[in-house]
C-alpha cells in the first residue's frame, strides 16, 4: 500500500516529468552539460571504468561557462586533485562535501540542489545502496530543472542492474577501452534516455592516467 509520502512524490515526479515534455527538443547526443541539460542523471560502471574521467569532463565544461559546480562524497572516496589540474580543472573553486552517512550526503546534496547556486551537483553513491528512495528522486529531478542544474550520481553497477530509479533521465556507462598505441578510450554508452531514447555513445581519447579512475 502506498503511503501518504509516496503519493506526494509520485505526485512531484509527474510534475518533473510535465516541466520536461515542455522543454524544447534535446541536442543530439553527447556526453556534454549542454546536451545532458537539466535533469538528474546517472553514470553507472564496474572497477576500472572511467566515471571520474567522464565526470570531470562535465566539471570542466561547466566551470568554463562560469557556472559553479559543488561534489558531495565520502571520506577516502574522491578524484585524485593533480589529474583535475592537469585537465584543466579549477580546484579552488570546487567544492567537495565529504560525509560519512549516506543520508547526510543525500539531505546535502537536497539542499544544494534546492539552493540553485549550482549549475552541476555531483553525487558519489558508488559505495551506497543502488537505488534512490522515489522521494529523493522527486526532491533532486524537481530542482535541477527549477534551477537549470544538472544533478549526476555516480553509481558502482553493470549494465544489467537497473538504474537508481524512474526519475533518472539519463544513464549512461563508462567504459574503458584501451588502444594499441597506448592511448584509451573513455566511452559512455546511454542506456536510458526519456528525451532522445537509448543506444548513443560519446567517447574522447585520453593517456592513461596517474590517478583518474
Amino acid at each position: 500500500m502506498k503511503t501518504v509520502a509516496d503519493l506526494r512524490a509520485i505526485a512531484s515526479g509527474s510534475r518533473a516529468w510535465a516541466q520536461r515534455s515542455r522543454m524544447p527538443s534535446p541536442a543530439p547526443g553527447r556526453w556534454t552539460r549542454a546536451a545532458l541539460g537539466s535533469c538528474l542523471a546517472e553514470l553507472s560502471g564496474g572497477a576500472g571504468a572511467p566515471s571520474l574521467t567522464l565526470a570531470c569532463r562535465l566539471v570542466r565544461e561547466v566551470q568554463q561557462q562560469g557556472e559553479p559546480v559543488a561534489w558531495v562524497t565520502r571520506p577516502g572516496s574522491v578524484f585524485y586533485p593533480p589529474d583535475l589540474a592537469d585537465g584543466g580543472i579549477d580546484l579552488a573553486a570546487l567544492p567537495v562535501i565529504r560525509l560519512d552517512d549516506a543520508r547526510d550526503r543525500l539531505r546535502a546534496a537536497d539542499q544544494l540542489a534546492r539552493s540553485g547556486a549550482f549549475g552541476l551537483l555531483v553525487l558519489d553513491l558508488v559505495e551506497d545502496d543502488p537505488c534512490l528512495p522515489l522521494a529523493v528522486q522527486s526532491r533532486l529531478s524537481e530542482q535541477a530543472i527549477a534551477h537549470g542544474a544538472l544533478v549526476l550520481c555516480l553509481t558502482m553497477k553493470t549494465e544489467r542492474q537497473p538504474s537508481l530509479g524512474s526519475l533518472v533521465t539519463v544513464r549512461g556507462q563508462a567504459r574503458r577501452i584501451r588502444r594499441v598505441d597506448g592511448r584509451y578510450a573513455c566511452r559512455v554508452e546511454v542506456l536510458k534516455d526519456k528525451r532522445r531514447g537509448p543506444g548513443w555513445t560519446d567517447e574522447e581519447h585520453r593517456r592513461g592516467p596517474d590517478g583518474v579512475r
